[in-house]
C-alpha cells in the first residue's frame, strides 16, 4: 500500500477544488488533489465530433473578477470567447416564443405579462408589498408576495428551472435568492435595498483580460469550458491524481488519514488538512466513520436527475437569423423540456457549415420520472418539444449527445440555511476539515471559484497558526 503525507489533501478536481488547489500551489503549499474520475473538471464536460463542439454540463459562465483573474493566471486569457450580451432570450408562452424584456421600458411594452400583472409587479418594485411572514418562504411565496403570481409563473419559475433545475414550491427564497431576500430583510423592501445598500468595491481584474467583457456577456473558450480545468491541472502537474476513489476519512492524532482505491492499488494519504470539494452525497459516506451526524446532514441535501440533450439541425429548419441565447419553458405549457440554449448562436466553432446546435435540459425537481426514460426517449422528447416551439419546418435531428446527471444540482430547499449552520457547528470539532462546493452558497462557476479561493486563503492562515 502506497502512502503520502501532504499538508493539504483536496478531494475533488472540479472547478471548486481546482481553484483552491491553484491558489495554494501558487503559494508553494504542499498538497495533493485526488479525483475519482478519469479527468478533471467535474460537471464541466466539453465534447467534440465531426466539426461539432458542445457542453454537457454548464454551457457558459457569467464573468466575475475572481473567475477572470483565475483564467488570466492559468494562461488562457487569449482563448476567451464572449457571447453578445444583447442576444434575446425567449419564454414559450401560449403557443409561441415571447421575448423576455431586459429593461423596464421593454417590460411595459412586453406581451409576456398582462396589464394587471405589470401593475402588480410595479407596485411590488416600489415597495408596496405584504409584510414578510414569520416563517421561511419558498421562492414561489416570496416572489408572489413581492411581484405577483404571474411573474412567478412566467419569469421566476422558468429562471429557477434553468439555474437550479428546481421547484419554486420547494426551494428556499433566503437560500436560493439570498441577495434579493436579504435586501428586504435589511431595508424593508427590495427597491429600498437597491437604493440604500452600500456598493462593495470590485476587486481589480488582470490586465491580461483585454478587452474586458461588457455587461450581460457570457464567456466560454475556443475549445470549450474544459480548457479551464485542463489548464489548471497542467500547472498542478503530478499533484493531481486521477482515478483515486476515496473510501474513508478518519482522524489520527492531529492528522487525517484518507484511504483510496487507485489503478496502482490501495493508497493512504495522511494530511494536516482536508478540503472536501465533492458533492454532499459523496462527502457523506466518506465522513461516516468520522462523524455520523455530519454525514447525515450532508446526505439529506437533495440532488435531482437532469438530462443534457444536444441536438443539431440543418440550419434552414431553424429561424433565420438564428440569433438568440435560447428559450425557457414555464411549467403548464405542455412542454417537458426545461430550457434550450442556442449554443451555435452564442459562440463560433460549435457547428459546421449548414448546421446549428442546441443544448436542452430536461428533468429536474419537477420531473423526476425522466430517471426511468432511456437516452433515446429523452432525445425524442426534446426533439418533439423543439418541433413545437422552435423548428420552422420538419427535420430530423442529429443527436450529438445525451448526458445524464443522476444527481445534478444541489437543491437549496426550505431549511437549507439551518442545515448549513448545523454542519458548521459539527465541523467546529474538526480543525483543518473544510467543505468547499456548490451546496454551500452559490452554484455558478464564479461562485465556485470565489469560494475555492476563499477556502484556500483560510487554509493557509490555519496552517500558519498551527505551526
Amino acid at each position: 500500500m502506497g502512502s503520502h503525507t501532504p499538508d493539504i489533501l483536496i478531494l475533488g478536481a472540479g472547478i471548486s477544488g481546482l481553484s483552491a488547489a491553484f491558489r495554494l500551489h501558487q503559494q508553494q503549499q504542499d498538497l495533493l488533489v485526488a479525483e475519482r474520475a478519469e479527468r478533471v473538471g467535474g460537471v464541466i464536460t466539453t465534447r467534440a465530433q465531426d466539426g461539432f463542439r458542445w457542453e454537457e454540463g454548464p454551457n457558459s459562465f457569467t464573468p466575475s473578477p475572481a473567475l477572470l483573474n483565475l483564467i488570466a493566471d492559468a494562461g488562457i486569457a487569449d482563448r476567451l470567447l464572449w457571447a453578445d450580451g444583447k442576444l434575446p432570450r425567449f419564454v414559450y408562452l401560449e403557443g409561441k416564443l415571447t421575448l423576455v424584456p431586459m429593461t423596464p421600458p421593454d417590460l411595459i411594452k412586453s406581451n409576456l405579462l398582462s396589464f394587471g400583472a405589470k401593475l402588480r409587479a410595479l407596485l411590488g418594485i416600489l415597495g408596496f408589498t405584504a409584510k414578510a411572514p414569520d416563517k421561511e418562504e419558498t421562492v414561489e411565496e416570496f416572489f408572489a408576495r413581492q411581484l405577483g403570481p404571474q411573474v412567478v409563473e412566467r419569469l421566476v419559475g422558468p429562471f429557477t428551472s434553468g439555474v437550479y433545475a428546481g421547484d419554486t414550491q420547494q426551494l428556499s427564497a433566503t437560500a436560493a435568492f439570498s441577495k434579493v431576500a436579504d435586501l428586504e430583510r435589511k431595508y424593508g423592501s427590495i427597491i429600498a435595498g437597491i437604493i440604500r445598500s452600500p456598493k462593495s468595491p470590485k476587486p481589480p481584474i488582470s490586465a491580461k483580460i483585454d478587452p474586458l467583457p461588457k455587461r450581460g456577456q457570457l464567456g466560454n473558450f475556443v475549445e470549450g469550458l474544459q480548457e479551464l480545468p485542463d489548464a489548471i491541472a497542467q500547472q498542478l502537474g503530478d499533484a493531481v491524481k486521477l482515478q483515486w476513489e476515496a473510501a474513508e476519512i478518519v482522524k489520527e492524532g492531529d492528522r487525517y488519514r484518507t484511504t483510496f482505491q487507485t489503478p496502482s492499488g490501495p493508497q493512504t494519504v495522511s494530511s494536516k488538512a482536508i478540503l472536501l470539494a465533492v458533492p454532499a452525497y459523496r462527502a457523506a459516506p466518506l465522513l461516516k466513520s468520522l462523524d455520523t451526524a455530519l454525514a447525515d446532514e450532508l446526505a439529506a441535501i437533495p440532488y435531482p436527475h437532469v438530462g443534457a440533450v444536444t441536438l443539431a439541425y440543418p440550419a434552414d429548419a431553424l429561424p433565420q437569423p438564428f440569433a438568440g441565447f435560447g428559450q425557457l419553458f414555464p411549467r403548464g405549457q405542455g412542454i417537458r423540456t426545461l430550457g434550450t440554449i442556442w449554443t451555435s448562436s452564442l459562440f463560433p466553432g460549435r457547428a459546421p457549415a449548414g448546421y446549428q446546435c442546441t443544448l436542452s435540459y430536461i428533468g429536474g425537481a419537477t420531473d423526476p420520472d425522466i430517471a426511468q426514460m432511456t437516452d433515446e426517449a429523452l432525445a425524442r422528447t426534446v426533439h418533439q418539444d423543439l418541433s413545437k416551439t422552435l423548428l420552422v419546418k420538419e427535420a430530423e435531428p442529429r443527436v450529438m449527445g445525451v448526458r445524464r446527471w443522476p444527481r445534478a444540482i444541489p437543491q437549496y430547499t426550505l431549511g437549507h440555511r439551518q442545515r448549513l449552520a448545523r454542519i458548521d457547528e459539527l465541523l467546529a470539532d474538526y480543525s483543518g476539515l473544510v467543505l468547499c462546493t456548490n451546496y454551500l452558497d452559490g452554484v455558478a462557476l464564479g461562485d465556485c471559484v470565489r469560494r475555492g479561493e476563499a477556502r484556500a486563503a483560510d487554509l493557509v492562515e490555519w496552517l500558519a497558526q498551527a505551526e
